[in-house]
């Protein structure tokens, strides 16, 4: 009998549909797929995974199965599952625990991953690698190594090897060109539009701020200017403050910034960047967005503390009137917006990403004997392969080197 734990295993039909629907524009992972399935890279390996439960990670799972792995999955957050999805994925026989809204058992899932004895770890966020540390110390010996897709995460595991405490080969998916440039700006960019979706909100001449500018508040900049807004920046860092001034955004602080704000975008990958203090600055009718990893980015407890009431006001907001009569508006709870208010990025986005991840699973497994702990890029060469098959399932042609040409950028020689 098959191990799983979702909410509804009778919802596979829609899945299918659903993860049908995003494979269609999903090439890249689909020509990787194939490769698998002739090659069988994963055979014999059990690969445990913290991710989102999407359809386009059922199209991820699906391609390691191809390559030979046995798969168990949970969710990297409580509220991002897609319960369609899951339930398809329990139905072909993958161990699934995961089901939208599960926050009581969410590390009790984590745990039922790794009672499978995964040799490799594929997390997002980091959970299931710090939890394997702390909690199945006797695995880190049979662990061949572990993926991490996330800004968040790769911080959490960089700290951890800076302190000495990590004790798994890890690759930083995150870093590689083809996902953060992508995967962070136009993706989590685009999950601006979550605010639409929950309250069909008009950007056009509203005041849009956006904490920090990494790449994900880079794409969150460019796509609320996009749709007409007023775009704030608030950031810590000198360097890219003044890298958004250049791009043409006003830049200030938080504190400044709450006064005009419409709308309130974070995904820096700290805690409490809109808090207390900005709370009782902040404008009427205010809409809170969180967009990235973590739910500790705006200070929900704060604002709970200062409320005097709060209701559901529609599937996934919540209104929270302050003592003067203002209301603010928050999004999923803190939560990934774009996850929970729709399906997350957009398949052709994480078709980059999570062929990265089944090729670094591949690379994984290949060069398991000669692994250090530490924490490793991508290779250059699945960036490239990555890259070029994408660009031909686009129809898309570019320009090689002549032979005279590589002479001349390999040599230090030829001068003035």
């Amino acid at each position: 009998m098959a191990d799983y734990k979702v909410k509804d295993i009778k919802l596979h039909a829609e899945g299918e549909q659903a993860v049908y629907l995003s494979e269609l524009r999903m090439p890249t992972l689909l020509k990787i797929r194939s490769k698998f399935s002739e090659r069988k890279p994963l055979e014999g390996l059990v690969i445990g995974a913290c991710l989102h439960v999407t359809r386009e990670t059922a199209a991820l799972v699906r391609t390691l199965r191809k390559g030979g792995a046995e798969v168990s999955l949970c969710a990297s957050n409580p509220l991002s599952t897609q319960d369609d999805v899951a339930a398809l994925l329990a139905n072909e026989g993958f161990r699934v625990y995961a089901w939208r809204g599960n926050d009581a058992e969410y590390y009790d899932c984590i745990r039922r991953v790794l009672d499978t004895k995964p040799d490799i770890l594929i997390d997002d966020g980091a959970d299931l690698i710090v939890t394997t540390h702390k909690e199945r110390k006797n695995l880190l010996g049979k662990v061949i190594g572990a993926q991490e897709e996330t800004t968040t995460g790769i911080n959490r595991l960089i700290i951890m090897d800076r302190q000495k405490t990590l004790r798994l080969p890890v690759i930083a998916v995150n870093n590689a060109r083809v996902k953060m440039m992508f995967d962070n700006r136009y993706g989590t960019g685009q999950g601006v539009v979550s605010v639409i979706r929950a309250l069909n909100l008009l950007f056009a001449g509203k005041t849009a701020v956006v904490a920090g500018y990494g790449w994900c508040s880079k794409g969150m900049a460019m796509r609320a200017k996009g749709l007409g807004a007023n775009v704030i920046i608030t950031e810590v860092d000198a360097v890219r403050a003044l890298e958004a001034t250049m791009d043409g955004y006003r830049v200030m602080p938080m504190r400044e910034a709450v006064k005009e704000a419409d709308m309130i975008f974070t995904a820096t990958g700290c805690k409490d960047v809109v808090r207390e203090e900005h709370f009782k600055l902040m404008k009427d009718k205010a809409v809170l967005a969180n967009l990235g990893h973590f739910n500790v980015e705006i200070s929900v407890s704060d604002l709970e503390c200062l409320a005097v009431k709060k209701k559901s006001i529609l599937e996934f907001v919540e209104e929270y009137e302050m003592k003067d009569g203002r209301k603010f508006y928050l999004i999923a709870e803190g939560r990934l917006a774009n996850l929970v208010t729709s399906g997350g990025h957009p398949a052709e986005i994480m078709d980059m990403s999570f062929s990265v991840q089944a090729l670094a699973s591949e690379w994984l497994a290949k060069h398991r004997k000669g692994l250090k702990v530490k924490v490793y890029g991508v290779p250059s060469d699945i960036e490239d392969e990555v890259a070029r098959t994408k660009l031909s399932s686009m129809g898309m042609r570019i320009d090689s080197l002549t032979k005279e040409q590589r002479t001349y950028v390999e040599s230090f020689e030829i001068g003035t």
